[in-house]
């Protein structure tokens, strides 16, 4: 496995880790009192004002972008951000373990995306689709315990608006370091989701209300957007959205921890198979960001033409 592949995988593993206990944060805020509006702005404008600050600070460099790479990270930004509030709010009506695992079905919303854009899966890639398909299907087949309907439609909404973020944000990381995109991304998810928090949620924060769980929502939701596009930079939007589906065991793990919520057997049995569609990613090659010329849905995402002395101090271009 090449160098690059690796340290794909890791960085993919890495966001699932912090991905999969944030539902977990999440639903901790929510019932602690914080509406699920109130904890989409807030996590989101903190972590994005949090990477702005470490960002002027000490990495003032990683602040530029291209024009066209901004727009496709507002454009990223903006449709996420939608997708955030849909998900906080589903999160509202659903288990966060349940929650989280129909959430997981946005791998298949990616391949989905990625065939418009003209970038089609493997054969390995199909099977692991199916054998993740079947395993979330057993880990969601619960006769006695109904799940909310609108909350479904809403965590589905969630997940098909995820999976077409990232395509968007491959395109991106062409040119443009992980740090960069996770920052123009986080400004534009807060233009959304704050607005939304202002105008459609009129429940003030109480004094008494524990903040503990949203700061550390807010540090997950940093380092697992930082890893993600890391991710996708070195491997692609459709392998780093496998390897994701791995945020599920730790979603499980701490829900039981946090939230009492217990797992019948025909869920862990979906676990098994969902460990063994990410086992299998050592089968396949990795496709890293790239821009393929013409053609597909975000084929405007392209960077300008490269300088011939590229300034040492803009830390973007092929030789990252």
């Amino acid at each position: 496995m090449q160098k690059g592949s690796t340290k794909g995988i890791s960085a993919a593993l890495s966001s699932a880790a912090f991905l999969g206990i944030s539902p977990v944060f999440g639903k901790l805020a929510i019932n602690y009192g914080f509406s699920p509006l109130a904890v989409a702005a807030l996590r989101t404008s903190m972590a994005a004002g949090l990477i702005f600050i470490v960002m002027l600070l000490f990495y003032r460099p990683y602040l530029y972008i291209y024009p066209v790479g901004l727009a496709g990270c507002l454009l990223a930004g903006v449709i996420n951000g939608l997708g955030s509030i849909l998900y906080y709010m589903a999160l509202g009506r659903l288990d966060a373990s349940v929650g989280q695992t129909l959430y997981l079905i946005y791998p298949f919303f990616v391949a989905f995306w990625l065939i418009l854009d003209r970038q089609p899966p493997s054969r390995v890639t199909i099977f692991r689709m199916g054998l993740a398909g079947l395993s979330l299907l057993l880990f969601t087949s619960l006769p006695n315990h109904p799940v909310d309907p609108i909350g479904v439609a809403m965590m589905l909404g969630a997940a098909a608006l995820y999976a077409l973020h990232l395509p968007i944000n491959q395109r991106v990381l062409y040119e443009v370091p992980a740090p960069t995109v996770t920052l123009y991304t986080l400004i534009a998810m807060t233009i959304v989701v704050l607005p939304a928090y202002g105008i459609f949620d009129h429940k003030w924060i109480a004094p008494s209300i524990l903040w503990w769980p949203l700061i550390g929502l807010t540090i997950a939701t940093l380092l697992s957007r930082l890893a993600l596009f890391l991710g996708v930079k070195h491997i692609g939007g459709m392998q780093t959205a496998f390897l994701g589906l791995s945020e599920l065991l730790v979603t499980i793990l701490f829900s039981y921890i946090f939230l009492k919520e217990n797992q019948a057997w025909t869920q862990w049995l979906g676990a098994a198979g969902l460990g063994l569609s990410l086992l299998l990613v050592r089968m396949e090659e990795s496709h890293p960001a790239h821009y393929s010329g013409k053609g597909g849905w975000f084929s405007w995402i392209r960077p300008p033409d490269l300088p011939r002395d590229i300034p040492a101090d803009i830390p973007w271009g092929p030789r990252e």
